[in-house]
């Protein structure tokens, strides 16, 4: 840090300017949420100027500080500092702000440099920063163990700014409740309490103790109210940015608690007739409003987008000596680092090009036909497997890895050490345990997931994958490659009962684009599925798992390439002698479904049908292929039927308006899973009925 004083004039001009700017850009656009980055330019700008870490002609530096914005709705609190700090912004991005030229009404992950991530659903950002910090963690361990903690090149911190409406949405209590368990000192939340929501004061939906809250959780709670006046307390409001600098040293400083800085602002401040109301918290201000706030902040009420030169240099010339003068310091200790640990550069190099190591396939289990196996106990066989030999990957569950089989055997659980429960648990450890906490691990595998050098994965049931939703919805459309695990797939849970079989599930979640939507039909489908999931390392992914046993139909082989396509044959059609034909019937199944479809084409082949199965572990896979590969797997004169323990949404596109689906479009019931298939209809003779029927249609 330099030697002069927290603010310069320039500084206060740079503020001023940052509040007229995102003022006239909500202007422009007429619409946006002008009120916060208001009330918040005078944080941002000391975030970027004076406190974080960061490199603006280098947005993706391994030494840099990670910052998300989770009240993404007051983007222009970050955008407004990534230009003037030099990013690559120009300024049409705000004269077009929202619209295609311009930047995005809400931060969005590779569309904008310097963002890391996307916010906008109110929470899910707080939780991404939780999972930046784990990373941070885990990456020091993974690469620099020798190191204590705080101490290694690889160590950074994450801030973020959060808000009422992050506070209140559930994930955040997830997360927050998680972050204190894990004692993440690395992680700092400034929290923007302006009480001010759509529908007018906070009061009148939220009026808990957010400190105590927060410190019961683990967390160490700093205030700093700028309504006050300043140090002197002599009342009326001053954006006293000396004592939010004091509380950010402070935070740093705790290193065994995460920190929550409790900024009391008041939205808008200081526009003339707005400041404090909700009128200016998601509506553009107005002409006469905006010419009464420049006039406040000693900017001329008659320009729009005031960017002075000497504010622009200022800002540039600030944030490159702070740049210049952490990578000297960075890069000396990092040259030190690669030449005392030959292998963790290698290891590092291989994870920032994101290639796989060598032998992954010939470490991958295999199963020999005819073996039986439940896929969730495949899949667990497959990580202990992969524990050795692909370090970047590490995961758990949310309190249920016995079920779902989620624990790399042996490998030690992420904890801090005063809560190890094992020998070589510690805060490099490998197993997370996210506790009952689905939609917060979502959100936290995408935070892992976007730090870039790990590739994380999370488990919980399948029907549980609904508390999810809204995470695994960002990750596909950030394209990053979280991987969830998502076990008990369907009536075959048994006798749980309706409320753990899910029926909708798997069609929900192919509604998502960019989610692929993985269901081996057996033990060598899932290490396949396994390795190709790896292989696509900017692409989310659900494998979804089996309660029960099923019978290996696929040699590992033919596992190996017919998943990488998403779709291929399993059983071909014969004639009487035993040589291939063309199909007259191809049954088209998914998961433990896939074991039917093979008994019933034992009866429509011994009737005289040439039958052919096709295993379809991924549609979105399929999809891919091209249509000279699609067309041969599903000839199109074809009769064709699928067979799926969920409901038939999506699975008329596969068989034509000829074809037959055999589904589940109701709820199931509290009995064995083995009676509920037999009763709703997933037998060989009911399918081989359902193919007559579509034969019979296809010939008319």
């Amino acid at each position: 840090m330099s030697a002069e004083p927290l603010l310069t004039d320039l500084d206060r001009r740079a503020v001023a300017v940052s509040k007229a700017l995102a003022a006239d850009a909500v202007e422009k656009a007429g619409s946006g949420h002008p009120g916060t980055p208001i009330s918040l330019a005078g944080v941002a700008w000391l975030l970027y100027q004076r406190e974080m870490v960061h490199d603006p002609l280098d947005p993706g530096w391994l030494g840099r500080d990670r910052f998300v914005l989770s009240i993404g709705h007051a983007s222009l609190v970050q955008y407004i500092q990534l230009f003037l700090a030099g990013y690559d912004i120009d300024l049409e991005g705000f004269t077009a702000f929202r619209s295609p030229s311009g930047l995005p009404g809400h931060p969005e992950f590779g569309e904008v440099a310097g963002v890391e991530t996307t916010t906008g659903p109110l929470g899910a950002g707080f939780a991404n920063a939780v999972g930046l910090a784990m990373a941070a963690r885990r990456e020091h361990g993974l690469l620099d163990a020798g190191t204590p903690l705080g101490e290694s090149v690889f160590d950074h911190f994450v801030y973020t700014i959060l808000g009422d409406g992050c506070m209140q949405e559930g994930v955040s209590s997830e997360a927050a409740s998680l972050a204190g368990t894990q004692q993440l000192g690395n992680l700092i939340a400034i929290y923007d309490d302006n009480d001010i929501s759509i529908e007018g004061n906070t009061d009148i939906a939220f009026t808990e103790d957010v400190s105590a809250r927060f410190e019961a959780y683990g967390w160490q709670v700093l205030d700093v109210d700028w309504r006050t006046g300043g140090p002197d307390g002599s009342g009326g409001y001053a954006e006293d940015l000396q004592a939010l600098h004091e509380a950010i040293v402070a935070a740093r400083a705790e290193t065994e608690r995460p920190s929550l800085i409790r900024l009391h602002t008041i939205i808008a401040w200081p526009s003339p007739t707005k400041q404090g109301q909700e009128s200016s918290h998601g509506s553009k201000l107005g002409g006469e409003e905006i010419a009464g706030l420049k006039r406040a902040l000693s900017l001329d009420p008659e320009q729009t987008f005031i960017l002075p030169d000497d504010v622009v240099a200022h800002a540039r010339k600030r944030a490159a000596e702070n740049t210049r003068a952490a990578r000297a310091v960075w890069d000396e200790r990092f040259a030190a680092w690669q030449q005392a640990n030959p292998e963790g550069s290698a290891l590092l190099e291989r994870l920032q090009a994101h290639r796989l190591p060598e032998g992954l396939q010939t470490a991958l289990p295999t199963w020999e036909t005819g073996q039986s196996l439940a896929t969730r106990a495949a899949s667990g066989k497959v990580l202990a497997a992969l524990a050795g030999v692909v370090p970047e990957l590490w995961g758990g569950s949310s309190d249920l890895a016995g079920s779902n089989n989620t624990t790399m055997a042996g490998q030690p659980s992420f904890l801090p050490t005063s809560l190890a429960q094992a020998e070589g648990d510690g805060p490099f450890g490998r197993t997370i345990h996210f506790g009952v906490r689905e939609h917060a691990m979502g959100s936290v595998l995408n935070g892992i997931a976007l730090d870039g050098l790990t590739r994380p994965y999370g488990g919980t049931f399948m029907v549980f994958s609904d508390y999810m939703r809204p995470a695994v919805r960002l990750a596909a459309l950030m394209g990053v490659g979280s991987i969830f695990v998502w076990s008990h797939d369907s009536i075959g849970v048994g006798e749980d009962g309706p409320t753990h079989q899910p029926i909708e599930h798997l069609a929900a979640l192919r509604a998502i684009p960019g989610l692929a939507v993985v269901r081996p039909g057996d033990a060598n489908e899932t290490a396949a599925a396994w390795a190709e999931i790896l292989a696509r390392h900017g692409e989310p992914a659900g494998i979804v798992l089996s309660r029960q046993n099923l019978t290996v139909n696929a040699s590992a082989q033919a596992a190996a390439e017919g998943v990488r396509r998403g779709a291929y044959v399993l059983a071909e059609a014969t004639d009487a002698g035993g040589g291939q034909v063309s199909p007259e019937v191809v049954l088209v199944a998914t998961g433990s479904e896939v074991g039917v479809a093979v008994a019933a084409r034992d009866i429509l082949q011994g009737q005289g049908t040439p039958t052919r199965v096709v295993s379809a572990p991924c549609l979105e896979w399929f999809a891919q292929q091209g249509d000279a590969y699609r067309s041969e797997v599903l000839p199109a004169g074809a009769a064709k039927v699928s067979i799926e323990a969920g409901i038939a949404m999506g699975w008329r596109e596969i068989v034509g308006d000829a074809g037959e689906i055999v589904s589940l479009d109701h709820y199931g019931t509290s009995a064995a899973g083995t009676t509920l298939f037999k009763e709703y209809g997933f037998t060989a003779n009911n399918v081989a009925q359902h193919a007559r029927q579509a034969l019979a249609r296809t010939h008319d």
